[in-house]
């Protein structure tokens, strides 16, 4: 067997620790079938070319399409020909701690016997890690599906195939079984899934439209941050895709489609084009950066840092392949109180005029 490619889209690095790594959590392997292999069941030849993989995750991996030969789905009971090209999208392997199931209150927005869809509140992390060992998304939802053998286990990853940084409010789906895990999984890989976000960022944009692209990888001067690498010499590909919904002259309200999902990547990618969001502080829009030197501006401008104590980013529509169902279920989320409130600011601002804020008292 020829090992072609081998892809993970999550890195177990905690520099940055308070938010995620990668939003999607699976590994993707490629493959080439040796030329002298005889016929076998493609679960039984994985699993004895895949290091500590049970014939049971592969075949979980086959019934939800996640297994290609030659860019086609099989079922497990395909048999390897030489020189068939493999592919394979799998959760992560579960990674079981001491994880305490935690009565927390969350906002589940729906739920049946295959996924559930909750809309983080902002400031809680979605599952432990460094420095955050409770208090996370996956301890509430462990409390919630403890019945399930998903959630029985302590595994640190349970049921996720993306994720949201701590301080970044809105949708999240996760799987209730192995199933729905595998499926949901091969989605995010493909980026099929839909994922809108609202954004206030800082300045104003020429176009009503744009995309950016860009490679995203870890920065080379601050390892807390991220950075673009627009020669594609580090990171990943990136792109994302804005459409601005309201402009206040100094701040713009932007709706944001991910079309990959990368570590911070609408953070960063707006802060590449200037427009860093609003009160981010890693990214530096924690900070006036847009419109007068006047006392009450100033004071405005800090009001509304207090009002949103955090970046205005807020994970608005979500819509995916239903498992069962098998058709697309979209949600969408309103925007939470403090997002509400400084929207509302910007709106007084506005209809004020600019000149109240630039009059010295």
């Amino acid at each position: 067997m020829k090992v072609k490619q081998f892809e993970e889209e999550y890195t177990e690095d905690y520099e940055i620790q308070d938010d995620e790594q990668q939003e999607e959590m699976y590994e993707h392997f490629a493959l080439t079938v040796d030329k002298g292999q005889s016929m076998l069941r493609i679960d039984k030849y994985l699993v004895d070319k895949m290091t500590n993989c049970s014939r049971n995750r592969i075949q979980t991996a086959a019934d939800s399409g996640s297994i290609l030969v030659n860019g086609k789905p099989v079922k497990s009971n395909y048999r390897v020909k030489p020189l068939d090209q493999i592919s394979i999208v799998m959760p992560y392997p579960r990674r079981e701690v001491g994880l305490e199931p935690q009565d927390i209150p969350i906002d589940i927005v729906y739920e049946d016997d295959d996924v559930l869809v909750v809309n983080k509140a902002a400031g809680m992390v979605v599952h432990p890690g460094h420095g955050n060992f409770d208090g996370t998304l996956v301890n509430a939802l462990t409390f919630h599906l403890q019945d399930l053998p998903l959630y029985q286990s302590g595994n640190m990853r349970a049921g996720l195939v993306h994720r949201i940084d701590k301080n970044t409010s809105g949708l999240l789906v996760t799987a209730k079984n192995e199933f729905a895990h595998a499926y949901l999984a091969k989605q995010f890989f493909d980026h099929t899934i839909t994922r809108r976000y609202v954004a206030l960022v800082w300045g104003d944009f020429k176009e009503d439209e744009g995309r950016i692209e860009g490679n995203i990888g870890r920065s080379l001067r601050d390892r807390l941050k991220m950075a673009v690498f627009p020669d594609g010499s580090e990171g990943k590909h990136a792109v994302t895709h804005y459409k601005v919904l309201k402009r206040y002259g100094y701040v713009t309200l932007v709706e944001c489609r991910l079309e990959t999902g990368r570590t911070h990547q609408i953070r960063v990618h707006m802060e590449y084009i200037g427009h860093p969001l609003f009160n981010d502080e890693r990214y530096g829009g924690d900070r006036i950066l847009k419109g007068t030197t006047f006392s009450k501006y100033k004071q405005f401008v800090e009001n509304c840092f207090e009002v949103m104590p955090r970046h205005a980013l807020h994970a608005r529509v979500l819509g995916f392949d239903h498992p069962t169902l098998r058709k697309e279920v979209l949600f969408e989320s309103e925007l939470p109180t403090d997002f509400a409130a400084l929207l509302q600011r910007w709106d007084t601002y506005a209809a004020a005029g600019a000149s109240y804020f630039a009059q010295e008292d």
